[in-house]
């Protein structure tokens, strides 16, 4: 897959749970392969592991459900919707999730 040029205009991220819903983590190889796969695509990536976040989300009719997290980033100079709608539906299988979070963000570079 080609390198994105060097005029990156966004900046990716994809947030995603250390564990599954039955509380098993989620094997580290899984992981890896991911940031494999970006930096083969987009050239690097960063990769946000070291205090994972929470998050936090109102579940229905269930209280309050929560997720250790870890979040990845890239930097692209376009969006291909059609292959990060991809990514989502393999992620959310692979990672047994009803909804992963993959957003972007405009950037200006300074």
């Amino acid at each position: 897959m080609a390198r994105q040029a060097a005029g990156h205009r966004y900046c990716v991220e994809i947030l995603l749970p250390l564990a599954g819903e039955d509380g098993r983590p989620h094997p580290g190889a899984a992981f890896e392969a991911l940031k494999a796969r970006l930096v083969d695509r987009f050239g690097g990536m960063t990769a946000f592991t070291r205090s994972p976040a929470e998050g936090l989300w109102d579940g229905p009719g269930q209280g309050v459900d929560r997720d250790r997290i870890v979040i990845f980033e890239v930097m692209a100079a376009e969006i291909d919707a059609a292959w990060w709608s991809g990514l989502r539906r393999e992620l959310e299988r692979d990672f047994r999730q009803q909804e992963v979070v993959i957003r972007a963000h405009e950037i200006r570079r300074l």
